[in-house]
């Protein structure tokens, strides 16, 4: 029973020497705002969805539209007129119908 004791009156003493060995920190005066900043800072969220969509590949893709537009412009322009396309549609659909056939409905 006092062996116990003596052990336990050891580490009592152990402890307290250990309290000893702590020294205070020197922080700087500014610690509590920096790392308050850091903790609460608005972290800017970037999008990743749209990351690989860079200026030079948008410049490239507005290129390619113009191209294609222009392209399109002159084929449409080359190409018969729209009433002569429908005119050729209804005929093989059998969608065509005369004057004559129009004249004799409205009378």
């Amino acid at each position: 029973m006092m062996e116990t004791n003596k052990n336990i009156q050891d580490k009592i003493d152990s402890t307290f020497e250990a309290f000893d060995a702590i020294e205070t920190v020197n922080v700087s005066p500014f610690f509590k705002d920096k790392t308050m900043q850091v903790l609460f800072a608005e972290k800017e969220v970037k999008q990743v969805a749209w990351s690989w969509f860079t200026p030079q590949l948008q410049l490239a893709t507005l290129v390619c539209l113009v191209v294609l537009n222009v392209i399109a412009f002159t084929k449409l322009e080359a190409s018969s007129s729209y009433d002569e396309n429908v005119s050729v549609f209804a005929e093989s659909y059998g969608l065509y119908s005369s004057d004559d056939d129009t004249a004799l409905i409205n009378n």
